[in-house]
């Protein structure tokens, strides 16, 4: 039987507000009774929130009336995966983040793929349950990403995904250095039999596509930009920089060959929803990668 009960984020995280200007590390020592080895294991895990963001820097600077939310939760020692990261769990869905040239799920062959790791760590933690993919991203795309645990939690994810899903952003290395620092990007999509996505600026039968994007950095070869969704369209923020003359570096598909850390430079790091259950909003960001952050120093 599935629990009607379901953690608060009270239950989940002990809030405090900050009465004095100082570093996170050296604030929480004074402020949050645990030690310091406890702190830094708390921060390396993603379990410190600052005004509702994820912060994982010791020396982040906190600011008098800033709020800081410290996550009850001990780490998942059950769940072991080189490629792929147990973000958060409850009874009814998971977030996870995945590695560059991970499946999200089976196709039709033995490769690496996320529901797989899923399910076997549900057998092996005795859960009656098995992973249900709610959204994609392809192999060579990272980041973070929701499995259901459950066919009712699923159907409600995928259902109503344009209104659960409040705030969803990528980050990317784009080829070259972009000429304007923020726009939007709206056209037509539609797939071929050959798995190639064509865009138009007049409808061409396929789906009508928004992107947001700014400009976070760049140098003459390359650009990092942060992407927002306001459609989920296949193949959606690869053509669009393709469109724009700067394609997603690493991309063998849409690409002009540039690949500087040979891999396909888009991260899904950002990941907020109301939760389809209990409906509380849940908020996910990951650092950019730091092969993303290296072209730019």
């Amino acid at each position: 039987m599935r629990k009607n009960l379901y953690p608060s984020d009270s239950d989940r995280y002990k809030h405090l507000e900050v009465t004095e200007n100082a570093p996170l590390l050296e604030w929480l020592i004074r402020n949050s009774q645990e030690s310091r080895n406890k702190i830094k294991s708390i921060l390396r895990n993603r379990g410190i929130k600052v005004n509702k963001r994820v912060v994982t820097q010791f020396d982040y600077q906190l600011n008098v009336g800033d709020k800081v939310s410290i996550s009850k939760s001990k780490q998942n020692d059950q769940f072991r995966s080189r490629y792929i990261r147990l973000v958060y769990e409850d009874s009814f869905l998971v977030v996870i983040e995945k590695q560059s040239g991970v499946l999200s799920m089976a196709a039709g062959h033995s490769s690496l793929n996320v529901k797989s790791v899923l399910d076997d760590y549900f057998r092996r933690t005795r859960q009656r349950c098995t992973a249900h993919v709610v959204h994609r991203l392809d192999r060579d795309t990272s980041g973070l990403m929701i499995y259901a645990k459950d066919i009712q939690t699923e159907q409600i994810l995928e259902h109503d995904w344009h209104n659960i899903v409040y705030d969803r952003r990528y980050i990317a290395v784009l080829s070259g250095e972009m000429e304007t620092s923020d726009g939007t990007i709206a056209n037509w999509l539609k797939d071929t039999k050959s798995y190639f996505t064509f865009s138009s600026p007049v409808d061409n039968g396929g789906k009508y596509a928004v992107t947001h994007y700014r400009v976070l950095n760049r140098t003459i070869d390359q650009s990092l930009v942060e992407f927002c969704l306001e459609t989920g369209r296949k193949n959606q923020i690869r053509v669009h920089a393709a469109d724009m003359g700067h394609p997603v570096c690493g991309d063998m598909k849409y690409g002009n060959g540039h690949d500087p850390i040979g891999r396909l430079c888009l991260h899904a790091y950002v990941l907020c929803f109301n939760h389809p259950i209990n409906h509380s909003r849940m908020e996910f960001e990951t650092p950019i990668p730091a092969q993303f952050r290296r072209l730019f120093k």
